[in-house]
């Protein structure tokens, strides 16, 4: 049976399977040598829910110098957005890379 054109979506309209489909973004971010000693990747994945992929990193043990980290980022829209707020508030530098592509099926 076919649906009426009356009831079908807007074709740019988000539905709630949209907000937990899972995406990937890499970034890459400097860790201040005063940060060397802060969790925080493993706050990205405990208090963001990312699953996180270290890809490249610089940092010496004791390396008095800043840290760099290429991570893939794992999560829904929702915990993507919100773990970059918290790099932010950090201030963190950050170069973004969006690896998702537009799915068409």
């Amino acid at each position: 049976m076919l649906a009426q054109r009356g009831n079908e979506p807007h074709p740019n309209a988000t539905s709630p399977e949209d907000d937990s489909r899972l995406m990937t973004n890499q970034i890459t971010m400097r860790v201040p040598r005063n940060y060397h000693q802060e969790p925080i990747i493993s706050r990205l994945v405990i208090d963001h829910g990312l699953l996180v992929n270290i890809t490249a990193a610089i940092l010496g043990e004791n390396s008095q110098e800043d840290g760099w980290f290429t991570l893939e980022l794992t999560g829904t829209s929702h915990q993507l957005q919100s773990a970059l707020v918290y790099l932010e508030e950090l201030d963190l530098e950050l170069w973004e890379k969006n690896t998702n592509e537009e799915e068409n099926w």
